[in-house]
């Protein structure tokens, strides 16, 4: 074909048109937030800033922890505090407003949803009995509604601060929030101000209340109040008696159809509330506060680009996960009840024990500095409450599960090198954890059984959680060690690396079961292992049950939260010893049989996806130099287990733990939390392009990469050969390429020289 000038200048231009496009590309629009909205997931669908404080969206009944459940269930209202991906009791569902048209006598004004759009900072519904559209955006501290009534039809409004999730009938009853108290007030015809108190939800915790400042654009033209189940029509106020309270008001039927609410919240006090409106809102631009929010979104997830080919279902689970993973913690700087000073302030830590090994880490790599505000949050937490957090939310330390992973936390960003933090401080909350039992309630912080564990080796049954507690206490243990090194304490170092050993003392090693010697098991304050564990607390009689290491619970007439192992069993949790894999392959029978082990717990369907302990499991297969082995196991994982549907993630998300595991695994990098580098496995995209803090940037390409040509043949960083099936923090973090050459069968590539040990 010959080609003439005008065929090379066409061919220019589409080209250049075309990497114009793709310049230009915002990757926030592949964020769908309603991936793992359903099912297990329980992921918030509303509005939200990076780790923003104020989270709207619509409540389907009191029940839901992040509030929404899907159509055609009924919407009661809309809060403006929720939390994200969370197992337990709900948490926050404070401040509801409801948009509804008619008379101002009913307090219920529940409605059906006809249609629902979601994306990235914005909701949009429109109810199907009177065809009124809700839209929602937010800022940090303020949501933004922009509701809409069909013509002629009187614009009303709910606003109902005695509202929240997980209301129950039993008083304190266990993770279910309970009433303390609300107050509203009309202050003038464009504004409404109150509070909500309310204590307990999943963590137990102690009154939080939340303050706010509605304004309206539009005055009111009528209004009643709300206390106790009778309405005030001539009382503008209804102070906090102990009674729940709301408003009900009316704009009439008259103007402009378009009803703009902005609802500023803090934990401080209801000027502080008008004053974050006035501060971070003041006008009412409704686009422009979207706009403003997905530019803040679009800077974070551009940290990491995908090359073009990368399928649309690979873009949207990708950016969804980061996008999980930085909802929370929330960051309410100047918001703190609690005590006043400049440092930054970090709330909703939801919960740790399962964020330490995949959300923690990835914030480290893509947004460090703000990991470094997190973690001096935690510190400032430890000096003024005098422990760490470990399960923290509604300002309260309010339940530990395992261990006090704060440390794995503060290990992690020690190891990594993140500057700008007191290590020293660091090291004192951790030894803080590892030697002063908490008293009193042992579920709140610090570490439950801690004077039996230091005396014994390890948490004999009978303590709550005996088992995850042992091996946890063990590696955040290995933590404190590794900290005390750095900082050239070798005492303490010696000290801590023997105790790191203690997960040894309940290692049971003529136990076998489906073929595999060696678990973790029960043993009393005695040394006795238990094979029949009494269940109850009865004196007289002692029924039991038989331990075995596939029970993933005891009986449900005993406390689930008391058990040896929560949420797993013996087979899960013997694999969990992140920071000693060779010991635990040598207990195990050698190579050959840790292999046939680790085969036995994923083909006999023993594997659990959604359980964050078994999270490292999949890539055991590097310490036996058969990392090909893990990324099978990985690439089958994702397969059968993640999706861009609304039940796309296999279990809660945990604060973004479940989807940063994703997100991990598609490029190819796998952390173990506290140590300083990261497992390689098989790329799920062809290339990804890391912009890091420190201003370079850090590429991981395939070569050959097909569904058949799934195995890494080789791999080259900066063009120089890498034999190892990992790569340190520091070679991520001094820019370049890492290149693997794919083909369609196992090579000799990481055999060899294994992850590094303690």
């Amino acid at each position: 074909m010959k080609i003439n000038a005008k065929t090379i200048l066409f061919l220019s231009i589409s080209l250049f048109l075309e990497m114009t496009v793709i310049a230009q590309e915002k990757v926030h629009t592949y964020v769908d937030p309603m991936i793992g909205s359903e099912g297990v997931g329980r992921v918030f669908v509303g509005p939200s800033c990076p780790y923003g404080m104020v989270k709207p969206s619509p409540d389907c009944t009191a029940g839901p922890n992040s509030g929404w459940l899907p159509i055609p269930k009924e919407v009661t209202g809309f809060s403006q505090v929720h939390v994200s991906g969370t197992g337990g009791g709900p948490k926050y569902g404070n401040i509801q407003i409801m948009p509804f048209s008619g008379g101002l006598d009913k307090l219920d004004q529940t409605s059906f949803r006809a249609e629902e759009n979601v994306k990235l900072g914005y909701y949009e519904t429109v109810f199907k009995e009177n065809g009124i559209k809700t839209e929602i955006t937010t800022g940090e501290k303020v949501s933004f509604y922009r509701i809409t009534y069909p013509k002629d039809q009187v614009k009303a409004l709910k606003i109902d601060p005695g509202f929240f999730l997980g209301e129950q009938e039993e008083p304190d009853g266990r993770e279910a929030q309970q009433f303390v108290g609300s107050q509203i007030e009309i202050v003038s015809d464009t504004e409404i101000r109150g509070y909500s108190r309310i204590r307990g939800g999943w963590n137990n915790g102690r009154a939080y209340t939340v303050y706010f400042w509605a304004v309206f654009d539009q005055p009111i033209a009528k209004h009643v109040t709300y206390k106790d189940g009778k309405f005030y029509p001539n009382d503008r106020a209804q102070f906090d008696s102990g009674k729940k309270t709301a408003a009900l008001v009316s704009f009439g039927n008259e103007g402009k159809q378009e009803l703009n609410v902005k609802i500023g919240i803090s934990f401080l006090s209801e000027l502080k509330a008008k004053n974050n409106i006035k501060v971070e809102i003041p006008h009412w631009d409704f686009n422009a506060v979207l706009a403003t929010l997905e530019n803040k979104w679009e800077q974070l997830l551009n940290r990491i680009r995908l090359s073009a080919d990368t399928s649309v279902d690979y873009k949207k689970m990708f950016y969804t996960g980061l996008y999980h993973t930085m909802i929370m913690p929330v960051d309410r700087t100047n918001e703190n009840p609690l005590w006043t000073n400049n440092e930054p302030y970090y709330d909703d830590f939801y919960t740790i024990w399962d964020t330490f090994r995949t959300s923690s880490p990835l914030i480290t790599l893509i947004d460090s500095k703000r990991k470094v505000e997190i973690i001096n949050a935690m510190l400032n937490i430890y000096k003024r409450e005098g422990y760490l957090p470990e399960g923290r939310s509604g300002n309260d330390n309010g339940r530990t599960q395992g261990g006090s992973n704060a440390e794995v936390v503060l290990a992690d960003a020690f190891v990594k090198n993140l500057t700008g933090i007191d290590y020293e401080l660091a090291l004192k909350a951790m030894l803080k954890d590892a030697t002063v039992p908490p008293g009193g309630n042992e579920e709140k912080e610090g570490r439950g059984g801690l004077l039996d564990y230091i005396r014994l080796g390890y948490v004999p049954y009978g303590t709550d959680r005996a088992g995850n507690r042992t091996i946890d206490y063990s590696y955040n243990d290995y933590n404190i060690a590794v900290v005390a090194k750095g900082l050239n304490k070798m005492e303490l170092y010696e000290r801590y690396m023997k105790q790191a050993d203690s997960w040894q003392n309940l290692w049971r090693a003529d136990y076998t079961d489906k073929g595999a010697t060696g678990f973790i098991m029960p043993k009393d304050a005695n040394g006795k292992w238990l094979d029949d564990i009494v269940f109850g607390e009865s004196k007289i009689q002692k029924p039991t049950f038989k331990y075995t290491p596939v029970i993933i619970e005891s009986p449900w007439y005993v406390c689930h939260w008391c058990v040896f192992f929560y949420e797993g069993t013996s087979w899960e949790y013997s694999f969990s010893i992140p920071h000693d894999v060779p010991e635990l392959v040598r207990k195990s029978g050698g190579e050959k049989a840790f292999e046939t082990r680790l085969d036995t717990f994923f083909n006999s369907n023993l594997y659990n996806v959604a359980n964050e302990p078994s999270f490292l499991t999949p890539c055991l297969y590097h310490w036996i130099g058969k990392p090909y082995l893990s990324s099978d196991r990985i690439s089958t994982i994702i397969k059968n287990n993640f999706n861009t549907s609304h039940k796309g993630l296999p279990g809660n998300d945990d604060s973004g733990a479940m989807s940063s595991w994703l997100a991990f695994h598609m490029m190819g990098l796998y952390p173990n939390a506290g140590q300083p580098y990261y497992l390689l496995n098989t790329p799920l995209i062809k290339q990804t392009t890391m912009t890091l803090e420190n201003g370079k940037s850090f590429t991981i390409s395939t070569k050959k990469r097909s569904d058949k040509n799934k195995y890494i043949k080789a791999a080259f960083l900066n063009g120089k050969p890498h034999n190892k099936a990992w790569i340190s923090h520091d070679d991520i973090m001094n820019g370049g390429e890492l290149l693997f050459e794919m083909d369609s069968k196992p090579s000799a590539w990481g055999t060899t020289i294994l992850p590094p040990t303690k």
